[in-house]
């Protein structure tokens, strides 16, 4: 007896795949998903140890960085999933925001791989990435409060759907990452027997454990100003100055570590958090005057490099449990840059039909790119007070 050949196909129809593809700054990654957000093969490449050797991040090196491991990294998570490029049903790539001459190796390695594999592409937006990345996991719907903090950004969002989002806040200057960075280097961590190998986020958090954030005090940025934007620039200025101060006084030269390295540590990490929490607060606060979070179990979605410091995330478990939020981050390894979180938002495009383009279309990356519709300038004009919280953190 024949079996129709509808039956047949019935038989062998396989969830949709795709291959995801991030290069936006120091991490070369790839990684194949299936429609459920089953990590089927994963691989990735860190630059960390260069950047740090060389005391931060210099573009042209993670160019040349990237362009040698990018075969490698997604043949690697092709072979770990057992899927033939065939066997995709589409390719998605981050194409915005990052490092130019980054972005610019990714896309041209995934133009010429859908071309020759005759695929559908998915550009992908990095920071819609890092916020979608915790639907893989938990069944959080739309709308939710997304807070992305980051070496390179940081910002408040409300995400409304996978592609539409109303920017709540951003950086004025510097991201908080960049800012924990900078400070660890000023302070010489690299040069800590404990630290040597940690990025400055890293370094600065495992110290602070064993220091008195008490010792000094640092101002937390914008105190007057009632909006949901962040600066972290002031705030390094205020660290260098007591740096400068106590090398002074201890005699000290600069690339020694002073004895009070780790109270500075805590210290300016509290104030990082402090700041992160407060502007997190009046976002959450503004959305609830206007009706833009759900009645039943609002949720606040935290994801960036940044996500993993602990005692950040504490400080907003504070801000989340005062105000009756649910608090989701996704697990440390999925918070850094990755291809699993491309190719989740590669599905969830595919999923509803959007941004998916032919193999043979023209797309160009996007340095700069702006996450949503910017609404900031409502939140400045609610002008919404903060009721003070007590930032008490177990160490």
């Amino acid at each position: 007896m024949k079996h129709s050949t509808s039956n047949v196909r019935a038989f062998t129809v396989r969830p949709r795949l795709v291959l995801g593809i991030e290069t936006s700054c120091d991490e070369t990654g790839a990684a194949v998903l299936d429609e459920t957000g089953i990590i089927l093969g994963e691989s990735l490449h860190s630059q960390k140890q260069t950047h740090l050797d060389m005391g931060g991040i210099i573009p042209p090196v993670a160019q040349r960085l990237h362009k040698e491991n990018i075969y490698r990294v997604v043949q690697e998570a092709l072979d770990r999933s057992g899927i033939e490029p065939n066997e995709l049903t589409a390719v998605a790539t981050t194409v915005k925001p990052g490092l130019s001459l980054s972005l610019g190796i990714g896309l041209d390695f995934s133009l010429k791989f859908v071309r020759l594999h005759e695929k559908p592409f998915i550009p992908i937006h990095h920071m819609e990435a890092h916020a979608l990345t915790v639907r893989m996991l938990h069944p959080v719907d739309f709308p939710f409060l997304v807070l992305l903090v980051s070496g390179g950004h940081t910002l408040l969002a409300l995400a409304k759907g996978i592609d539409e989002f109303l920017l709540l806040g951003q950086t004025l200057d510097v991201a908080a990452g960049d800012s924990l960075d900078k400070i660890a280097r000023r302070l010489s961590l690299r040069n800590h027997p404990e630290c040597s190998t940690l990025s400055g986020g890293q370094a600065i958090e495992l110290l602070g454990k064993e220091g008195d954030r008490r010792a000094f005090h640092f101002k937390t940025p914008m105190g007057q100003i009632y909006d949901c934007n962040f600066s972290f620039a002031g705030l390094q200025n205020q660290v260098t100055m007591a740096i400068k101060k106590k090398e002074k006084e201890e005699g000290v030269e600069t690339g020694q570590l002073l004895s009070c390295v780790k109270d500075i540590a805590a210290a300016s990490q509290h104030t990082i958090a402090s700041h992160i929490a407060k502007r997190t607060h009046r976002a959450i606060l503004f959305c609830k005057s206007k009706g833009l979070l759900p009645q039943h179990n609002p949720t606040l979605v935290v994801s960036g490099g940044v996500a993993c410091n602990e005692y950040i995330r504490q400080t907003l478990k504070i801000v989340t449990d005062a105000t009756g939020l649910h608090l989701l981050c996704p697990p440390s390894k999925l918070c850094t840059d990755n291809g699993v979180m491309i190719a989740w938002n590669g599905i969830e495009r595919l999923k509803q039909g959007k941004g998916i383009m032919s193999h043979t279309e023209e797309v160009k990356y996007e340095p700069k790119a702006p996450l949503g519709l910017d609404i900031t300038s409502e939140v400045n004009d609610a002008a919404i007070k903060v009721p003070p919280l007590k930032l008490r953190i177990n160490s």
